[in-house]
């Protein structure tokens, strides 16, 4: 049954407002809350339930928390105990690490690989996450190139080069589709890498 809202829903919200406070969306004026709240709300369009609606709005907490070299200890202190093992779960499953299995610290583009590495042993509602997140953001990417004059001023926001960074988007449906999860969802994104790659090879006009 689809979740529009309840009261842990609501307080995941609140905790990701306190944790993105001041901070606001790459190369805009938003507020960074307009993500996870994004992300919810693609995952309510297709039905999810609360548990991964929660864990898509709490994502990039966990992953800056995990990138700020947080224990598990305090993981579970601090977001398992008040959200839920099952969410936290779902999150280190499908989060961008800093530090791989070794101890040894992770490049940029050993992040990407490890994570889509990581799928392999996701849950459905893993799968789920890191598919909202990666739509969010890819279409958040879109349209600022189509809004703009000069797509070299957004793609230039990325560490990563143009081509890395399609790459990116063409790879997550792709090894989503190699674990067997199937869920529409996995379209859209086929259908945003391919608009995305035609945006790098030939700049869109403005709307």
């Amino acid at each position: 049954m689809t979740t529009g809202y309840s009261d842990r829903i609501n307080h995941a919200l609140a905790f990701a407002a306190k944790h993105h406070d001041r901070q606001v969306r790459k190369g805009t004026g938003l507020p960074y809350l307009t993500r996870p709240a994004s992300v919810a709300i693609i995952l309510t369009r297709y039905g999810c339930d609360e548990t991964a609606v929660v864990a898509g709005i709490l994502h990039d907490v966990v992953e800056d928390c995990v990138r700020d070299g947080w224990t598990r200890d305090l993981l579970d202190d601090r977001i398992g105990e008040k959200f839920g093992a099952d969410v936290l779960e779902i999150l280190l499953s499908v989060v961008q690490r800093r530090v791989g299995d070794t101890g040894a610290e992770l490049a940029a583009d050993e992040r990407r690989s490890d994570c889509l590495q990581r799928l392999t042993t996701a849950s459905n509602l893993a799968c789920w996450v890191m598919a909202a997140c990666v739509l969010h953001e890819g279409s958040s990417l879109l349209t600022d190139l189509r809004r703009t004059v000069d797509a070299n001023v957004v793609w230039g926001r990325f560490k990563a080069s143009k081509s890395a960074t399609v790459a990116w988007y063409r790879a997550v449906p792709a090894r989503l589709g190699e674990v067997g999860f199937s869920a529409p969802i996995v379209a859209e994104l086929d259908q945003l890498a391919r608009a995305l790659e035609a945006s790098a090879r030939t700049p869109l006009p403005p709307n």
